[in-house]
């Protein structure tokens, strides 16, 4: 019985360190679908072009790819907790300073800063939460960064609907003589508080403290938290961390090397399924689906509310992925997933292809628009089930342990860069034709389902040390 209490205590403090970790990935997520509900009013207000519009969308995604690259060795230098505390300060800086901003390129610059916080969180949260976590419920703990990525989503698309509301319009005066739309941004600062604060309250990584030589503050963690009762135990588990740091090397770029163009196989397959995941444009639709909305038809108040309930499927899905993805297996999914976005992408396609008028006074006749929202909705449930969690797993399991972490990290880059050419191009794109955007989405699906069919391996079930390049 005292076994069992031992477990349930270490379990719940596990969950709740893991969960300040998670908030690293609710703040990612918040930052990056923040601006759905502000980009018409900052459009009118600094009169851009679709051009510089999609890069004061998409430039967090320029930062995010630079703090993804350097998360890594700045964690190893300064630890992780420091590393959160670093990228929490970003979040707030850049919250602030988007929502006073006075011109396009200054809201662009704090952007980039926010993105830079983006890219440490989407590498350091899920890291920590693995180093921290007992073995038998690391699946589940890990699960929590993807979870918190949607709420974060769904909060941010959220609170836009509520100020937009309550003003009036996203471009009306709310508080303080200040556009609502600006006050999207400056919510920002609440969660971005709330994680530096509570990133103060948690332990150290015991890897992390092993790496510096702290071995006697890692033994007490891992006492604490993962639920080694005795000293001994603990001790055991410090000198094989020891020993495992001891055989390995400072990953380097130079450890990718392949036969086919300078890459290993298995690098490639990686790049390649990020780019693929944000290829067929999920993120236009949490970054510009109130303006889509709004563009064919649907009332500002509407169009909000339509994206409040696309982020709520998002959330739900993806609680349907976390669990069944290791029952189902990655490969199926992943062809699954394919398969529905391609035919849901080609029906928006059609639908849009059928707007009448021009410019601002364009709508999708008959049951047209009833259609695309549906479609559009069954997209995002394809999309959240299976390539938006299942493509982060696959990232975590499939590269070998020699190289597994710069390689982690080059995808990730790749996925942000992959995010932010998606997002840039949406606005001139959608000036030719929506038909034409979601056509070309459609077709990436339909390639990538090809990818996966014939070069993604299925990890369901192996050991980590059996992943071989």
């Amino acid at each position: 019985m005292a076994d069992v209490h031992q477990e349930q205590q270490t379990t719940t403090k596990a969950i709740l360190i893991a969960s300040v970790a998670a908030i690293g990935g609710f703040l990612f997520g918040f930052d990056t679908a923040v601006i759905n509900g502000a980009v018409d009013a900052i459009t009118a207000d600094f009169e851009l072009g679709p051009t510089l519009t999609g890069f004061a969308v998409s430039c967090a995604l320029l930062g995010s790819a630079v703090g993804a690259w350097y998360a890594g060795p700045i964690a190893d230098r300064f630890g992780r907790v420091r590393a959160m505390l670093v990228a929490a300060a970003m979040f707030a800086v850049s919250a602030l300073g988007s929502g006073l901003a006075f011109g396009v390129w200054d809201l662009i610059f704090w952007r980039f800063v926010g993105g830079l916080g983006i890219g440490m969180a989407s590498v350091i949260a899920p890291a920590y939460i693995a180093e921290i976590s007992p073995a038998h419920i690391r699946g589940r703990l890990g699960s929590l960064q993807q979870l918190a990525i949607v709420s974060g989503i769904f909060v941010a698309l959220l609170s836009d609907a509520f100020l937009a509301r309550v003003a009036g319009g996203a471009n009306a005066e709310l508080w303080l003589g200040q556009d609502a739309w600006r006050w999207m941004f400056l919510v920002g600062l609440v969660p971005a508080l709330i994680y530096g604060v509570l990133a103060l309250g948690v332990p150290e990584s015991p890897r992390y403290l092993v790496a510096k030589g702290e071995t006697r503050q890692a033994t007490e963690v891992l006492r604490d938290v993962l639920g080694s009762v005795s000293l001994e135990a603990a001790q055991q588990k410090v000198k094989d961390i020891s020993a495992s740091l001891r055989s390995e090397h400072q990953p380097r770029l130079s450890d990718l090397r392949g036969l086919r163009l300078g890459l290993h196989p298995i690098v490639w397959v990686g790049i390649l399924l990020s780019v693929f995941q944000q290829f067929v444009g999920i993120n236009v639709i949490f970054y510009y689906s109130t303006s889509l909305w709004r563009s064919v038809g649907f009332s500002e108040n509407d169009s909000l509310t339509i994206t409040v309930i696309t982020s709520v499927t998002n959330i739900v899905v993806t609680l349907v992925a976390i669990a069944i993805v290791d029952k189902v297996g990655r490969k199926p999914m992943l062809l699954v997933g394919s398969a529905g976005m391609a035919v849901m992408l080609t029906t928006m396609a059609v639908c849009f292809s059928q707007s009448v008028g021009s410019g601002d006074d364009i709508t999708l006749p008959g049951s047209w628009g009833n259609v695309a929202l549906v479609a559009a909705n069954l997209y995002v449930v394809f999309f959240g089930a299976t390539w938006g969690p299942v493509v982060w797993v696959l990232l975590g399991e499939m590269f070998p342990n020699r190289f597994r972490a710069i390689a982690l990290s080059v995808a990730a880059a790749a996925q942000w860069l992959a995010n932010f050419a998606i997002t840039t191009t949406f606005p001139p794109l959608a000036e030719i034709g929506l038909s034409l955007a979601y056509g070309l989405y459609a077709a990436f699906a339909v390639v990538s389902f090809v990818f996966v069919a014939k070069a993604v391996r299925e990890t369901k079930g192996l050991e980590l040390e059996s992943m071989t390049e």
